[in-house]
């Protein structure tokens, strides 16, 4: 009996695919994240070395 009643709770039970799903979840966000970051940080990398020279051959007025 005893058998029985604790894999009918456990049948019941969904704590663990709540767990699941906002670990899924989670991972889907961060994954994501690391894919915009990777197609965005070289065209980043190269604009900020554009406005680095650029800067870098203006003058500035002193009075």
């Amino acid at each position: 009996m005893k058998l029985v009643n604790f894999v009918k709770n456990f049948r019941r039970d969904e704590d663990g695919a709540v767990t699941v799903d906002w670990v899924v979840l989670t991972a889907a966000i961060v994954g994501l994240g690391v894919a915009v970051l990777a197609s965005v940080g070289k065209s980043t990398t190269a604009l900020s070395t554009k406005i680095s020279s650029n800067l870098s051959t203006q003058t500035v007025a002193t009075y």
